[in-house]
């Protein structure tokens, strides 16, 4: 059972109550972003560019909450968690192999070091472990959502063909999990191209492709939603920062994104991102204890707020003694258990994008 306040109706409704207040408005459709033209990398925005720097706190989704417009999940759940992998590598690159070699004598894991050099010389395919993940995550009663790339040029190198990983990727969907799209770094913002990406899969899953994220959060407000909402997509999940964790537009639920130039909504369902590994070890700079604390604060957040609490955890992460670059010890796949189990225990609805999505349509 689904349940609503008496003033709930549906995002339309919702949208009339935010723009009765103009900060909280222009903090939900992200209004600085439209005249923002400096970004870390072309279109992929550091969150010291952001005007709103209160990062922890989903203002947008506590407003709602007191203006009575209250959410609930399959089976009664209070909130959801939206386990998802971005699939970047299954090969070992020759930068992962770099980014192992120059740190070695800060992490001296000599064992973790040998063993991705022996993977890299003998081309074994350690990142190839969807399935160990989906094992991990059935302990949970968890699906998850696998977003790969359907083009080998990236701007890190050559990246894996689709075609030759057909098995794993209907092991994914005979367990119930999902397969989305991770658009190319190069076609992020063009139309056709994200389209001839989205079939590629979709003639080998024999699918709808619903999901979409892209790769390394290109996005551009609003212009990436309406592109992908034409490219026929269900929902996007690439609104987010790279550098830090937290709640971009101070909202913790799935939401419908609304364009201040064309002055209406576009359709496409938003599942914001709020945790990604490589940002807390690479950017935020913390190690897997420290990364708990932060962790598990947001997640109490949005359990509060019975919001959706999203996050990445890419699939080299699991892959120890060959993890990413050698650097990303078995501490990070126990600290991805954690969270499993510690959501698990708080009766969370541990599903993929797609199911969150297709019950947010149905039921909001």
């Amino acid at each position: 059972m689904t349940s609503f306040s008496k003033s709930f109706r549906n995002w339309e409704y919702i949208q009339n109550e935010l723009k009765k207040d103009k900060k909280i408005w222009d903090l939900f459709t992200k209004k600085d972003e439209y005249s923002i033209d400096k970004s870390n990398k072309k279109n992929i925005l550091s969150y010291k560019f952001a005007s709103n720097k209160d990062i922890f706190n989903p203002l947008v989704s506590k407003y709602l909450i007191d203006k009575g417009i209250n959410f609930e999940y399959e089976d009664g759940k209070k909130f959801a968690v939206f386990l998802s992998h971005d699939i970047d590598d299954i090969d070992i690159p020759v930068r992962h192999l770099f980014r192992s070699i120059l740190p070695y004598p800060f992490h001296r894991d000599f064992f973790g070091f040998k063993k991705l050099i022996s993977c890299y010389i003998k081309n074994e395919k350690p990142y190839k472990n969807m399935r160990k993940i989906i094992k991990l995550e059935k302990k949970y009663n968890a699906t998850s959502t696998f977003f790969f790339l359907a083009t080998e040029k990236d701007i890190f190198g050559r990246k894996y063909n689709i075609e030759n990983i057909q098995e794993e990727i209907f092991h994914i969907i005979d367990n119930n999990c999902e397969v989305g799209l991770h658009t190319g770094y190069y076609s992020f913002d063009d139309l056709e191209k994200i389209k001839n990406e989205k079939k590629k899969i979709e003639d080998i899953t024999k699918k709808r492709i619903n999901g979409v994220r892209n790769h390394v959060f290109r996005f551009k407000t609003p212009r990436t939603w309406k592109i992908l909402s034409q490219a026929g997509f269900l929902y996007d999940s690439s609104f987010g920062y790279y550098d830090i964790i937290g709640f971009r537009n101070g909202i913790c639920h799935p939401f419908q994104p609304y364009d201040l130039v064309e002055k209406k909504k576009i359709d496409i369902l938003e599942i914001p991102v709020f945790v990604v590994d490589v940002t807390l070890f690479s950017y935020m700079k913390i190690d897997a204890n420290n990364a708990w604390g932060q962790i598990k604060n947001l997640i109490d957040i949005v359990e509060k707020l019975n919001g959706v609490f999203t996050i990445i955890w890419h699939n080299w992460t699991f892959s120890y003694p060959v993890s990413f670059a050698g650097l990303f010890g078995k501490e990070w796949t126990s600290l991805y258990e954690k969270l499993l189990e510690y959501c698990y225990n708080k009766k969370a609805w541990l599903t993929s994008g797609e199911n969150i999505a297709k019950y947010f349509k149905k039921n909001y």
